[in-house]
């Protein structure tokens, strides 16, 4: 835990040593360039100042060459930082396939976090040092983001979508968690704490945890107790897609190819005519308003666990 006022935030993950390099170049650039332009303007203020003897007369004088050397290198800069910027995004975009998933609530005004193994936190998250960690994010009521500075991470977290939110903490510690989306009158209010742990710390703090059922398991109730196994079981007698092994997989619908993500997922369940698996009737009723964000997140964790024995990636 760091307390006073910093000028630059710790960096504790992979990601943010590959930011802070850009940022740090796009100051320096800035820098320079305003510097050269400013030494430009006091060189020429100075030069031609009211009855400076300095020729005023003469024709304007224009250089091709120069015109597209400085348009060149202009337009060269402004795509080496693209570029740089643009590849950043990508390595965010990219979770490791090996991630431990961690899901999250976001609601006016808290966070509310559950690891696999089904152990819950409010407004604090425990994660180990070394490990990529993914957390899937849902809101319950407006929209919120997910902000932790010393991670050089930010994700929205959106109503009726699923978001995600990945890093690698290299440091061991504690480190402030922020929304930086205004949603609503204790906006200011809504922070946390994420602690950092040596990887054999975090597992003895998941064993001191009070036991509760994983995310995966309080799913397969919930999908028995909604009646989904009566249409999606093996032994049904209604003809519905089978969902065993369906997880990031290719799915053709009435529409085209989608991928069975954890969007596609929760659009099923709330929007069932949005994308029908080819060769069904669209006869699936919507659960728009009867499961909660939580409980759609736990629906989703069941139907990954069941392609989890075919190595699908998480």
């Amino acid at each position: 835990m760091n307390e006073g006022i910093r000028i630059f935030p710790d960096s504790a993950s992979t990601f943010a040593p590959q930011v802070d390099l850009l940022f740090f170049t796009l100051v320096a650039f800035a820098g320079a360039l305003g510097l050269f332009l400013t030494g430009l303007v006091i060189v020429y203020a100075a030069r031609y100042r009211r009855n400076a003897p300095a020729a005023r007369h003469r024709a304007r004088g224009r250089s091709l060459p120069f015109e597209i050397a400085w348009t060149s290198a202009t337009t060269i800069v402004a795509a080496i930082i693209f570029a740089w910027g643009a590849a950043l995004f990508l390595r965010d975009e990219r979770i490791p396939s090996d991630a431990l998933v961690v899901n999250g609530i976001a609601k006016q005004w808290m966070w509310k976090f559950r690891h696999p193994g089904g152990q819950r936190e409010i407004n604090a998250l425990h994660v180990p040092r070394g490990e990529p960690v993914v957390v899937r994010l849902g809101s319950q009521d407006v929209i919120h983001s997910m902000f932790v500075p010393a991670f050089r991470v930010k994700q929205d977290v959106v109503p009726g979508r699923s978001t995600e939110l990945w890093f690698e903490a290299t440091k061991t510690g504690k480190f402030r968690l922020f929304c930086a989306e205004y949603c609503g009158t204790e906006h200011s209010k809504m922070t946390g704490w994420i602690t950092v742990m040596e990887p054999e710390d975090y597992a003895d703090w998941l064993d001191r945890q009070a036991q509760a059922p994983s995310m995966a398991e309080e799913g397969e109730a919930l999908f028995r107790a909604l009646g989904c196994s009566g249409c999606h079981g093996a032994s049904s007698e209604i003809r519905a897609p089978e969902l065993a092994g369906i997880f990031s997989r290719p799915v053709a619908t009435e529409t085209g190819t989608v991928t069975a993500d954890a969007t596609y997922i929760r659009d099923s369940i709330l929007q069932p005519d949005k994308h029908v698996a080819a060769g069904y009737r669209a006869v699936m009723p919507s659960f728009d308003g009867l499961v909660s964000e939580a409980e759609l997140q736990a629906l989703v964790a069941y139907i990954r666990s069941l392609s989890l024995d075919e190595e699908v990636p998480q």
